[in-house]
């Protein structure tokens, strides 16, 4: 008992350890992706699901291991019976002398009636049983598979909540360094306009634009709130505690395998598609079940019993007593079914049919995803190059426009949409990060890959 609850066991020490070190250490603020993977495992209902989908998979290899063991049954029942047995045209022989016609009665009333059995059976050719067998074996499969996948797209979306964590967190800092910039140009503005030296509409531009952005401060404060809240319910760790790490200047991938062989991994490796070959095997083996030759069954068979019946009767005390035992072969061939077995079979030719065309479908949604995904990471690094060079432009814009601003060749209007313009390249470049950091590790979830390497891969792409 013990053995098998020491991997999670261990799981939870290990959690608890890198807790009580978070907890303890003033010096250690930040938290990596890969001890929020830790502290989620151990902690979220999610897991607990994909623990219990994996203990059951010994529940199903069990059950297919006992299909041929010897199956023994035992009976016994006592009660109170009463019997009448009248017997004519019997042929009685005593001591070697002719056998002489006759008749005999026996009768008991409120008698004692004991009796037990024992049976024993031991299959030895069942194709239906062959068949189940194998399902069950295969239903182990199906639950183990489940359970993977569960905890890919576990891992999946605790990498999400990390990341759309620290995109919240980044966007209310930039946002807010946007609310401090727009309220120093309204400032100006009205100090200008008291001046004589702009219109009243720049202080209502800046005006307007600063209750703007002050909305959407309450907006980003609010997505940081829901998002630290997500993580904390999934790591049970406290707020001060469970504050993401910032992301490196430059977002580096590994390099990709070649889409072919992407496409040839997600065709052997997929956990969603491996788990749809299963079922379509489980569906396979339903028809075995219901073939003309399914029900024929032949069997290793022994018994022993004894029946006893004591009391009084018409005639006096009586006393009945029968034992019996027997070893042989049964053999069970049916003959008609009324039609039920044909319908079965019908039925599992259909869902048979229906379980591959299920795996041709989760095999080409699989291939597609991957190769969107690995598109997308091909294109990554380009792509993050050029936003960011879009940001470095945009920033030197609005440094241009603000001294623009001050010597008089620009509006207050062009600098409060310099600002924004700055402000949203920046949002747009660590979105863009974390998108293929997130596809990275989708591609690895869609070829079977996903992994905690996965995880410690993208923890370098973090500041320490």
């Amino acid at each position: 008992m013990l053995a098998m609850r020491s991997p999670l066991f261990k799981s939870r020490l290990l959690s608890g350890w890198v807790q009580a070190a978070l907890l303890a250490s003033p010096s250690v603020q930040a938290l990596d992706l890969l001890q929020t993977w830790e502290q989620a495992r151990a902690y979220d209902p999610q897991m607990q699901v994909v623990a219990a989908t994996r203990s059951s998979v010994q529940a199903y290899e069990a059950q297919a291991q006992a299909l041929w063991r010897p199956v023994l049954m035992g009976s016994a029942t006592v009660g109170a019976m009463s019997a009448d047995t009248r017997t004519t045209g019997a042929q009685f022989a005593v001591g070697g002398q002719p056998s002489m016609p006759g008749s005999f009665a026996t009768s008991a009333s409120a008698a004692t009636s004991t009796r037990w059995s024992l049976q024993a059976k031991q299959p030895l050719y069942n194709p239906e049983r062959q068949a189940q067998q194998a399902q069950l074996n295969s239903a182990a499969g199906v639950a183990e598979l489940r359970a993977d996948l569960a905890q890919q797209q576990f891992m999946l979306l605790t990498a999400q909540r990390y990341f759309n964590l620290l995109l919240a967190e980044r966007q209310q800092h930039v946002l807010k360094n946007q609310y401090l910039a727009v309220s120093r140009s309204l400032t100006e503005a009205q100090d200008r306009f008291a001046l004589g030296d702009v219109p009243v509409t720049d202080t209502h531009e800046a005006s307007a634009r600063a209750a703007g952005l002050q909305a959407q401060l309450l907006a980003a404060d609010n997505d940081v709130q829901m998002a630290r809240r997500v993580l904390i319910d999934s790591t049970r760790l406290s707020a001060d505690v469970l504050q993401p790490k910032p992301l490196k200047a430059q977002v580096t991938v590994s390099a990709l395998p070649s889409l072919e062989q992407v496409l040839t991994q997600v065709q052997q490796a997929n956990t969603g598609v491996l788990l749809k070959k299963v079922q379509s095997d489980v569906a396979r083996q339903e028809l075995k079940k219901h073939a003309q030759n399914g029900g024929v069954t032949l069997d290793l068979v022994a018994s022993a019993g004894r029946d006893r019946l004591s009391g009084d009767g018409d005639f006096g005390a009586s006393s009945n007593k029968q034992s019996q035992q027997m070893v042989g072969l049964s053999l069970n061939v049916p003959l008609y079914t009324g039609g039920w077995r044909s319908a079965k079979l019908q039925e599992a030719a259909g869902a048979a049919s229906q379980a591959q065309a299920e795996v041709d479908m989760a095999l080409q949604q699989s291939q597609q995803q991957a190769r969107t995904v690995w598109l997308a990471l091909q294109t990554g690094p380009a792509r993050l190059s050029a936003m960011q060079a879009a940001w470095n432009a945009s920033t030197a814009r609005l440094d241009a426009t603000r001294l623009g601003r001050q010597v008089g060749d620009r509006t207050t209007l062009e600098l409060l949409q310099a600002q924004n313009d700055a402000a949203q390249a920046e949002l747009s470049w660590l979105r863009a990060q974390t998108e293929v950091l997130m596809a990275r590790l989708q591609l690895d979830a869609l070829t079977g890959n996903l992994s905690v390497q996965s995880l410690e891969t993208l923890n370098t792409q973090l500041l320490p």
